[in-house]
């Protein structure tokens, strides 16, 4: 049976310290073998780190700085710079946030960093170095050399914009505050920004109808008819491919969706996975786009799923194909969404109509809806939201605007028969 000095012991075939620290015992694996010879140099160690703590003089972070024990005590890893940290941080967040997400957070991380330092140690940042990022995201900024700013130079970001940038760095320095990086976040106690709600801003009938007479081609026309009358989110419409729609019944099927070039994924939502029924506006432009696209050539695909690292391949012949209306005779075999946008925004701008976000189609459906009567879990089951609520909450102007009319639904229907019940309520 080996003799172990004091303070030494045995842990897993590895040596292992323990000794007294502002009253608590605590131990620390040295990561060496058992043997003879580090057993004498393991006492040797414990001995001078007991000294070392009755004068006064030890130091915690210095001697393990990768215990966990640091953060019991208030002790922070030394020597570790902000880009480092966002670096960590980054690679163990990629195995939960699509490939799109990640691409944004390293933009804002990038913008963020260099306002306040990429080199600057992490437990040197400030609430004041916060504050400074928060400010110069809102007034604008470029960066002239090291830390040189041309506050004038730069259109400031909205309110909306400067909280998700505040956001994504307060992700990561919580994630460097609880791996003991730093004592505490500096962001902690600094609030979001108040913003206004942004109203929906759809088109009106007459502006729909100048926009389709200004579309370049007659893909171009029937793309945006499918918009506007679906609400469906463009990355989906990308992904559109004839598999995915019912010809008898006049139904698509959404299950793909596609946020940055050639990288598809699922909808954005579990409940983006939905079917849709189509208007008679759709059928005519979906009909209209079969002369074009119906019989091209399918593609296989690699579809990345939630679950990181799994895919599935799916076979699409896409509906919408830019090489057909390319000038130059080399666009692509399917959308990406910024130049689906830009196809937008080039027709506003023919049709001489006030500029708005290409989102707008999709709140162009749900607005349109709204005050045409359409049930509002009708028209959250058809645009993918999670629940009515947001129905609710984001269009409730043009709902309010039909209550005009609820007076005469209810006095043309409600003398007459008691509607039956539910079947689950019917007992």
């Amino acid at each position: 049976m080996p003799t172990y000095p004091t303070g030494v012991e045995c842990h897993g075939g590895k040596l292992r310290l323990w000794f007294i620290y502002r009253g608590v015992r605590v131990r620390e694996s040295l990561g060496a073998p058992d043997t003879p010879k580090n057993r004498k140099v393991a006492g040797e160690l414990r001995a001078s780190i007991s000294y070392a703590i009755k004068i006064g003089t030890f130091n915690y972070a210095a001697q393990f700085p990768q215990s966990p024990n640091l953060k019991r005590f208030g002790f922070v890893k030394p020597d570790v710079t902000l880009d480092e940290i966002a670096d960590r941080w980054l690679e163990l967040k990629k195995m939960e946030i699509t490939k799109n997400a990640l691409s944004r957070y390293i933009s804002y991380l990038k913008i963020s960093m260099d306002i306040i330092g990429r080199d600057k140690p992490v437990d040197s940042i400030s609430n004041e170095d916060i504050l400074l990022v928060r400010k110069e995201l809102l007034t604008g900024y470029q960066l002239c050399g090291v830390n040189q700013l041309n506050r004038s130079a730069k259109k400031g970001r909205t309110v909306r914009t400067v909280n998700v940038y505040m956001n994504c760095l307060g992700s990561m320095l919580r994630f460097a505050a609880t791996n003991g990086y730093i004592e505490k976040s500096p962001l902690d106690g600094v609030d979001p920004l108040r913003k206004s709600r942004a109203e929906p801003d759809p088109l009106t009938k007459e502006e729909y109808l100048r926009l389709l007479n200004t579309c370049p081609s007659e893909q171009i026309r029937n793309l945006w008819i499918l918009a506007v009358n679906t609400g469906m989110r463009h990355g989906e419409i990308c992904a559109l491919a004839w598999e995915d729609i019912d010809l008898k019944n006049w139904t698509i099927t959404v299950s793909r969706n596609i946020a940055i070039k050639g990288h598809f994924t699922p909808p954005k939502t579990e409940c983006g996975n939905r079917t849709i029924t189509l208007t008679q506006a759709a059928i005519q432009a979906l009909k209209s786009q079969m002369a074009y696209t119906r019989m091209g050539k399918q593609h296989q695909i690699d579809v990345h799923l939630r679950e990181f690292g799994r895919t599935r391949t799916d076979e699409c012949t896409f509906v919408f194909v830019p090489r057909l209306t390319a000038r130059n005779g080399k666009g692509g075999n399917w959308y990406a969404p910024g130049s689906f946008g830009a196809t937008w925004n080039e027709i506003l701008k023919r049709a001489g109509i006030r500029h708005r976000r290409a989102y707008e189609s999709r709140h162009t459906f749900a607005c349109w809806a709204l005050s045409a009567g359409a049930n509002p879990n009708f028209i959250s089951s058809q645009m993918g939201h999670t629940s009515a609520q947001m129905v609710y909450s984001v269009y409730g102007k043009w709902m309010a605007d039909n209550n005009t009319n609820q007076m005469d639904i209810l006095n043309a229907n409600f003398g007459g028969n008691a509607p039956p019940m539910p079947q689950s309520n019917s007992q």
